[in-house]
This record gives C-alpha cells, sequence and structure tokens, in this order.
C-alpha cells in the first residue's frame, strides 16, 4: 500500500533497468499466443512440470520439505499423505490448480487472498485467517544470535491495510500510474510488509504474483515455474526485499530493488519458455528434453539422483533411459558403477548431433 502511495504521487523516474525489462517482456508477450500454439504434447508436458516445480519450490523457500520418491503421489495421487509438509504441498497445488483453470478471469482481491492461504495451509485452525498477534520478521545466524529484520503491520491494522492494497491495485491499474507490471511487484512488495498471517505470506504472495501476471495478459507461469526461478536467485531475493523494505512504513523506501528482481524473473520464465518449446522439430519426446537440458546444465561431475531433482515428475527409469542413449552417443561418460555412479559429459559441453 505504501509503495501505492509513492506512485499515486507521481513517479518522476523510473530506472533504465527497469525500462530495459519492460521492453523485453513486452516483446516476449506479442510472441506469447506463438510459442502456445505449438507442440500440444510439449506444452502439457511443461504444464505437468511448472505445476511440481511451483508446489515443490515455493514450499522449499519456507523449509517446506517432501522425499524426492513421494512428490508424485503428494502432487497428482490420491493416497493417504504422511506429514504436515505433504499436505502443505498438495494445498499449494490445490491453490496453483485454481489459478491455472481461471486464468485470466481471476482478479486479485480480499477473498483471493484469503482462499489462497486457506488452500496452500490447508487443515490449519487459521487458514484464510488474518495474524491475531503482532508478527516481526527475525533472521537467525549460527549460535544463536538473530535480530529483527522488518516490523511488519500490526496486527489490529491489518484487514485495514488489505483492503487499501487492494483498492491502490485496482485504482493504479486503471488510472495508469505505472506499467502494469511495476504495479504487480509493488503490490508483492506490500502484501510482504503487511504480512497478514501468521505463516505462509511468502507462499501466498507468490500465488498472487502468478495470478496477477494471468490478470495482465503474462501467462508465461502456464509452463515455466516463476517459484523455481525464484529459488535458484534465492539470495539476491532475499537482498533486494530487505533493501526495498526499509523505511516502507514512512513510505519513503526504494522499491526498485525488489521491482527490478521481479521482473528479471519474469524476463527468465519467457526465455526459458521459448527455448524449450522453440525445439520443435526434435523428434524426441519432450520428458527426454527435459532430461537433456538438464544435463547440459551441470558443470560438474553429477548423478542420476541430482538430474531426478532437476526433473521432478521424471522417473529414474527414463532418467537412465536418456543418460544410456548419451552414452551410446558419446556425450557422457560413467565414472564408476551401481546406482550413485558419477557421471559427465563428455568435452564440458553437450553437442547436438
Amino acid at each position: 500500500m505504501n509503495t501505492f502511495r509513492q506512485f499515486e504521487q507521481q513517479v518522476e523516474h523510473v530506472p533504465l533497468t527497469t525500462s530495459w525489462y519492460l521492453a523485453d517482456l513486452g516483446e516476449a508477450r506479442g510472441r506469447q499466443d506463438l510459442f502456445t500454439r505449438q507442440s500440444p504434447q510439449k506444452l502439457r508436458v511443461l504444464r505437468e512440470h511448472a505445476i511440481i516445480e511451483s508446489a515443490v519450490s515455493s514450499n522449499r523457500i519456507e523449509g517446506v520439505l517432501v522425499d524426492q520418491a513421494r512428490i508424485g503421489t503428494v502432487l497428482f495421487g490420491k493416497s493417504h499423505l504422511r506429514d504436515r509438509d505433504e499436505e502443505e504441498v498438495r494445498g499449494y497445488r490445490d491453490a496453483l490448480k485454481l489459478i491455472h483453470e481461471q486464468g485470466r478471469n481471476l482478479r486479485i482481491s480480499e477473498e483471493l487472498i484469503r482462499e489462497l492461504h486457506r488452500l496452500c495451509r490447508a487443515g490449519l485452525g487459521d487458514a484464510g485467517q488474518y495474524k491475531e498477534r503482532d508478527s516481526d520478521i527475525i533472521e537467525k545466524y549460527p549460535g544463536g544470535r538473530q535480530r529483527v529484520r522488518f516490523s511488519t503491520v500490526r496486527a489490529a491494522d491489518t484487514p485495514r491495510y488489505i483492503l487499501g492494497l487492494v483498492e491502490s491495485w485496482d485504482r493504479c491499474l486503471r488510472e495508469r500510474w505505472v506499467h502494469p507490471l511495476i504495479a504487480l511487484a509493488a503490490f508483492n512488495l506490500d502484501f510482504l510488509c503487511i504480512h497478514p498471517f501468521r505463516d505462509g505470506n511468502g507462499r501466498v504472495s507468490r500465488l498472487l504474483m502468478l495470478a496477477g501476471c494471468y490478470q495482465l495478459g503474462y501467462e508465461v507461469g502456464r509452463y515455466i515455474s516463476l517459484e523455481r526461478l525464484i529459488e535458484e536467485n534465492k539470495e539476491r531475493y532475499y537482498e533486494t526485499l530487505e533493501a526495498s523494505s526499509r523505511r516502507w512504513h514512512e513510505a519513503k523506501h526504494d522499491p526498485w530493488p525488489l521491482i527490478n528482481f521481479l521482473l528479471y524473473v519474469l524476463k527468465l520464465a519467457y526465455g526459458e519458455f521459448e527455448t524449450r518449446v522453440g525445439q520443435t522439430a526434435s523428434p524426441k519426446g519432450a520428458k527426454t528434453e527435459m532430461v537433456e537440458a538438464a544435463v547440459e546444465s551441470m558443470t560438474d561431475s553429477f548423478t542420476v539422483n541430482d538430474l531426478e531433482r532437476a526433473c521432478p515428475g521424471v522417473s529414474r527409469d527414463m532418467v537412465r533411459r536418456v543418460l544410456r542413449g548419451l552414452k551410446e552417443a558419446e556425450r557422457v561418460e560413467v565414472l564408476g558403477r551401481g546406482p550413485g555412479a558419477l557421471w559427465r559429459k563428455r568435452g564440458n559441453t553437450l553437442k547436438k548431433e
């Protein structure tokens, strides 16, 4: 809400880096329909893969972990869940399902915010309910030392701040104070600074980012996990969030570090999407290409387990089958025997045939 207060007073200067990101994203959005009409089978696999990565990565950022061998069952099966972590990962999947199915028809509102929290915190008594006690964001260090990284909005003021945030979002889009993607990143920052829930704020913020992208017509999150890209750049994410939240309560903060980071994530997503879908001439299946891309990304020796982590939803048999094919083509070599054997690329890079 306080970032929108700044924007309402008129933005005098948009950083050059921000303008570059917006130009690139505008071009990517213009190519979006072209790419989404290609290779239905490949797009189906990418959609499934994005759901897996999003549910796993967004929860893992918050320390919620699921056994790698159980991911498929947790996300797509109907069997009994073993623990609270599995329940939260499945709940996040349900929230993703809501966003992906309703797409551009979904609008950011207080009701949506609470519903997303209810889904991803399924089964808990405060799911969908605002925090009842004041809370600060605490950073803990090895050895027991800790510090208050940010003092969030008081519990008593939370409902008013959330209503004000949603109203500011709607007015900003209607009156065009700034580019809609800047507004979306600003919404994300203000939401995290309000910190309306006892727990689950980070996950809800990432779900709202995805929902907002749909609302604005940027649909890359259907095929590429924005949450996974945030996790891969987690240190930068926390650094920019802390930098942008300083003096937020006085509306004298600098929102551009986090805004630029989130635009950067979107640009990464579009680049990856076009690379994956653009390889339509290949006769190989999409999962085969996914494993090959994971091998290509390895900078050192790796194991089958490493590839499984990089390709959730791809079976171990499929990973091994692809590795055998690459070995026969003399593109990789194995450095031992057994399940834990190390593999590496021959020559340093995988050359396409």
